[in-house]
């Protein structure tokens, strides 16, 4: 069990940039995966990028691959992602997640529910204005 908390959400004009945080604490090892996922008012939260604690693997989904960019740092007390060049399309709540197992679980999320990833942050608001 561990405990995540968000920061970092603004109101930024499109082709701005954000980074946002997520403070970690509790029983982290390394056969953890965190994700960032996010979520629009009415429609299904989307998982958008994760990092596996053991090897660094990282993975982006099609739509923020080369725009967002998800670390840790050393001490893999905060997940950070940079997203750069934001659209109105990004605006959404961003929310830290983790899980652990021997990879990091496929995105799928539906019902309010996001397939294994079971510590959740409180969510950081990201507005991009045209």
């Amino acid at each position: 069990q561990v405990h995540l908390v968000e920061s970092g959400g603004d109101s930024v004009q499109a082709g701005g940039s954000l980074r946002l945080s997520c403070a970690a604490s509790g029983d982290f090892d390394v056969r953890y995966c965190m994700g960032w996922f996010r979520q629009i008012p009415g429609k299904e939260r989307e998982g958008i990028a994760s990092i596996y604690l053991g090897s660094g693997n990282t993975y982006y989904v099609d739509s923020v691959k080369g725009r967002f960019t998800i670390s840790l740092d050393n001490a893999k007390d905060n997940l950070y992602l940079l997203l750069n060049s934001l659209n109105p399309e990004d605006t959404a709540m961003y929310y830290c997640a983790a899980t652990r197992g021997p990879t990091c679980p496929p995105f799928y999320c539906t019902g309010g529910q996001c397939y294994g990833y079971n510590n959740w942050g409180q969510g950081t608001q990201v507005t991009v204005s045209s």
